[in-house]
């Protein structure tokens, strides 16, 4: 048997396969699981070979720990990949420098962070064996603190200004109830939604396609180092690493795992931020849409999201309300109040009882109120003294003030 591998030996490890697997590979996550991370990189590297060249990585036998695999044995490959893969992998395995992307994220102001850390978001978990190898972090707070209290805010990049200002208005919003907003860093949607929460003092968290040392967008580069100050930049690729087209996609697993809630703002039917709300609708998290006009195809995935079981929101506080504790409510949504709001029942429908043009008398409008004679000349008393109603000879007829209170739209009556 292969002797247990040190914390050290784990960690380089795990830092090295961040160079070999991609992000959200299961087949890998399930060699992690089953194998651990030291196992599987010595088998990548010379199959049964001695890693004590390979830098950062070292102190036993390759042959030991393949010996020590159950269900592996000797095989020339771990199972779950074709051959070509497989030398994809190995290939790049034999390039990793673990202690030198420790000392370029260290400079950076960087750290890596893996599960059994006490950092780790345990939510990550969730993702199953697609869940990163590790997260590299930069920025102070605590990640696993920051990420129990959090939202995501994604949308558009080419986003109009009512997607623009309502991101940085439920960032800001957001921020000021106590919430870490987290996004993508991108342009549009997420970068609004990161300066909403920026600009209200409050915490960000921005996880990237790339190594969070390099910044991407270029044109957020200032943005993206505010955020490291005030907030966390993170992401699952090391130092240096660049972007491509499949990394996005699989970056919004991150974003939808690590949040409460995804609240998008503005997409379009196949946009990224569909594929973070359908990740977090899948993994049990509460999933929000903003409307837009029925006419803009940048809000035609919002709605097809709120046609099946997205919930509608318009604010912060609707946002809380849903992903919040018991208590955090939000305010009751109702019109302006109008004068005849206060009038009591029974003054109220002997004002609906008066004709839009012309005077009615008292008995004509006890009829039309259900009421006695007495009881609408009390009530028609009253409605005088408050400006609703005036007195001609025998009849009784709306003032001004009231007919638009009763009227409201005007028009032929």
């Amino acid at each position: 048997m292969a002797p247990p591998a040190l914390p050290d030996d784990e960690r380089l490890a795990r830092v090295a396969l961040t160079r070999v697997l991609e992000p959200g590979d299961a087949v890998g996550g399930r060699w992690l699981r089953e194998w651990g991370a030291v196992a599987v990189l010595r088998c990548l590297i010379e199959g049964v070979g001695d890693l004590a060249g390979v830098d950062g990585i070292g102190g036993v036998e390759g042959a030991e720990v393949l010996e020590g695999l159950e269900g592996v044995g000797r095989r020339a490959r771990l199972p779950g990949v074709t051959a070509k893969r497989w030398e994809g992998l190995r290939a790049r395995a034999r390039r990793v420098r673990a202690g030198r992307d420790l000392e370029t994220a260290a400079a950076a102001g960087a750290r890596f962070v893996m599960p059994g850390d006490a950092e780790w978001p345990a939510q990550l978990d969730d993702l199953g064996d697609a869940r990163p190898v590790g997260l590299w972090v930069r920025g102070r707070p605590s990640l696993r603190i920051w990420a129990l209290r959090s939202v995501a805010v994604v949308g558009a990049r080419a986003c109009t200004e009512y997607g623009a200002h309502v991101a940085a208005g439920l960032g800001a919003g957001l921020a000021e109830r106590g919430w870490v907003v987290v996004s993508g860093g991108a342009y549009g949607v997420d970068g609004a939604a990161h300066r909403g929460a920026l600009g209200a003092g409050g915490a960000t968290v921005a996880v990237l396609a790339c190594g969070v040392d390099r910044p991407y967008p270029r044109g957020h580069a200032q943005l993206i180092g505010r955020i490291a100050e005030q907030g966390l930049v993170v992401g699952e690729l090391p130092p240096g690493d660049h972007p491509t087209p499949s990394r996005f996609i699989l970056r919004n697993r991150v974003i939808a795992a690590l949040t409460r809630g995804t609240v998008v703002v503005e997409a379009a039917y196949r946009s990224g931020a569909l594929v973070t709300a359908r990740c977090a609708r899948d993994l049990g998290r509460h999933t929000m849409g903003v409307p837009g006009p029925v006419t803009s195809g940048l809000s035609a995935g919002v709605h097809e999201l709120l046609r099946g079981d997205a919930v509608l929101v318009g604010d912060a506080a609707e946002v809380v309300e849903l992903v919040g504790d018991m208590g955090d409510l939000a305010p009751r949504r109702r019109g302006p109040v109008v004068p005849r709001d206060l009038l009591d029942p029974g003054a109220a429908r002997v004002l609906a009882a008066l004709p839009a043009r012309g005077s009615a008398g008292v008995r004509e409008v006890a009829r039309e109120a259900g009421t006695s004679a007495d009881d609408a000349v009390v009530r028609l008393y009253e409605l005088r003294s408050l400006g609703f109603v005036e007195r001609h000879g025998d009849g009784w007829q709306l003032t001004r003030q009231a007919f638009l209170s009763v009227f409201p739209e005007g028009g032929d009556v």
